[in-house]
């Protein structure tokens, strides 16, 4: 492993120690890193854990960032195993609150003035401490609105730009060294994960996704979504609208007006933001939702979201139309058009195994059908099968269990595939209205028009190229890291062993000529020689053998 990646070794240190803890120890003698000395002096924990319980705890013990890392991973089913990806769920992002001195500093760089000159009332409790942010209730001087600041914790930007240096160097070596998780692209997955924290970490862009998101549902009877103040805001400052109300996962259904009526609201408005805004909310979980007077779903938290294109969308709706109509061979289809690939693909296996999936979740009751797990169980055809369908249908997918889940804690009768149907069926048939028609023929059309007038262009750039040598072609070599590594190893020993013999040879010859000054008869310079070629040589050995 390269150090310079690695711009903080005691924070390295300590991840290296705490995976170490959790029984990873092996994994890292494996791969070479730097701290399997330490490693070997820690003690495990209770051998009773499974693997991804083991790993979800060492994330949690190793703070925000990791807790971040780990929910962002699990809204990746597409990548991970389904256990991975559920046990990771379980990660709370809640983190021991900044003091708030430090708050107050970060609100007026933000502001760039004084805190009292904007708000009359800055209450110093925090309403929420999480991993990337924290939150407290304020009041604007100006009209007295009452508002939440979502203020980003100060230095949390340089510390997972650290862990995830960290993090991509481990990926890195553990791609290139273990060919059982390369199924994985542990690499992507980081990078994945960069983007995801960059926009996280924008509050600005939180701030314009709340407006898409109002705009869009402010028709929708129980649903409310927070406002922003865009004026007050910016990338470390979030100012919206304070809610009053309480934590869907802080209530019991009985204490609510209408329990029924709420879930299928919070289903519906989950089912038009994906179906059809291609806008959603990507974790819409229990935590995330907040009840107000008994009666309506607030929506919060808006830095994670995903998109989809109105192909994505009328795809997706083949895929839960079929779905919910148990039709294994439309399903599959479905699934090859989406990752647009059947080479290598065995249509009937895997049909079979589709309508293996739907038997199973499809038999129980109506109350107990799970759509977003039978979806879940169906990413991991779609992995083991090796089909590519793009990052956002995933996402959704995740969105779907989670919005499935919060709608049952509040009403868990609910007819979930019925609900859904109707949406469904409504975008599945909007491929074939007159006006879709006519647009996807326009643009059939241009396409027809432009492309043989480009096609010869082309032709003529190449041979251009070619007539004045400018033609190149480009080879690109992958994961020979380490074999350039163990090159220079060789031969750096090499040229230390050549010069070893050497300082052998040379000393021998002053010894045998008796050149001065002499100590017990022999040549000083010479006994010089032998000791300095001595501890040369046992260095060598001893790097050899402890390297295998």
């Amino acid at each position: 492993m390269n150090l310079k990646t690695v711009q903080n070794l005691g924070r390295f240190k300590e991840i290296v120690s705490v995976f170490a803890k959790y029984g990873f120890g092996d994994v890292l003698s494996h791969l070479g890193l730097p701290g399997r000395q330490v490693a070997d002096r820690i003690s495990r924990v209770d051998s009773g854990l499974n693997t991804f319980e083991r790993l979800r705890m060492a994330f949690d013990e190793l703070g925000p960032s990791f807790v971040k890392f780990g929910q962002i991973l699990s809204l990746r089913s597409d990548m991970l195993p389904k256990a991975l990806t559920q046990e990771l769920a379980k990660l709370q992002d809640k983190a021991a609150p900044v003091p708030v001195d430090q708050v107050i500093e970060a609100v007026e760089e933000s502001l760039g003035r004084p805190l009292n000159d904007v708000f009359s009332v800055f209450d110093h409790t925090p309403l929420a401490s999480a991993s990337l942010s924290q939150v407290h209730r304020a009041v604007i001087r100006e009209d007295r609105t009452v508002v939440a600041l979502k203020v980003r914790r100060p230095e949390i930007r340089a510390k997972v730009d650290l862990d995830l240096g960290i993090f991509e160097s481990i990926a890195k070596i553990l791609h290139e060294r273990m060919a059982e998780v390369q199924i994985y692209d542990l690499p992507g997955l980081v990078e994945l994960i960069r983007r995801t924290l960059e926009r996280e970490l924008d509050f600005e862009r939180e701030a314009r996704y709340m407006k898409i998101a109002e705009s869009r549902m402010r028709h929708l009877p129980g649903i409310h979504i927070p406002k922003a103040n865009r004026r007050l805001s910016s990338r470390r400052l979030l100012v919206m609208e304070y809610i009053r109300g309480d934590r869907l996962m802080d209530l019991k259904p009985e204490t609510l007006e209408d329990p029924a009526e709420m879930a299928r609201q919070g289903l519906h408005a989950t089912v038009q933001q994906i179906l059809e805004d291609g806008f959603f909310h990507a974790d819409p979980h229990p935590g995330n939702l907040l009840v107000m007077e008994g009666k309506t779903l607030c929506l919060l938290d808006w830095g994670m979201v995903g998109r989809l294109t109105s192909e994505d969308r009328i795809q997706l709706a083949d895929l839960l139309a079929a779905t919910v109509d148990k039709d294994s061979e439309r399903l599959v289809e479905t699934l090859l058009t989406v990752s647009r690939t059947s080479e290598g693909i065995d249509p009937r296996a895997l049909e079979r195994e589709v309508l293996e999936l739907l038997d199973v979740h499809m038999a129980a009751s109506v109350a107990d059908i799970r759509i977003g797990e039978l979806m879940l169980d169906i990413t991991d055809l779609i992995r083991n099968y090796r089909l590519r369908v793009p990052p956002d249908l995933f996402m959704m997918i995740k969105a779907l269990v989670t919005a499935e889940a919060s709608v049952r804690l509040i009403y868990p009768q609910l007819d979930v595939v019925s609900e859904m149907r109707p949406h469904v069926r409504r975008l599945a048939a909007q491929r074939f209205q007159p006006r879709r028609i006519l647009d996807r023929l326009k643009v059939l059309l241009l396409k027809l028009a432009t492309s043989p007038g480009q096609f010869p262009k082309r032709i003529s750039d190449i041979v251009a190229k070619m007539e004045r040598g400018d033609l190149r072609l480009r080879f690109e070599h992958h994961h020979l890291d380490d074999l350039t590594s163990t090159l220079d190893k060789i031969f750096s020993r090499l040229t230390l062993g050549v010069i070893l013999g050497a300082m052998i040879i040379g000393s021998s010859l002053i010894i045998t000529t008796g050149l001065p000054p002499l100590l017990g008869g022999y040549s000083l310079l010479g006994l010089a020689g032998y000791c300095i070629s001595a501890v040369i040589g046992l260095w060598l050995v001893y790097d050899i053998l402890r390297n295998r």
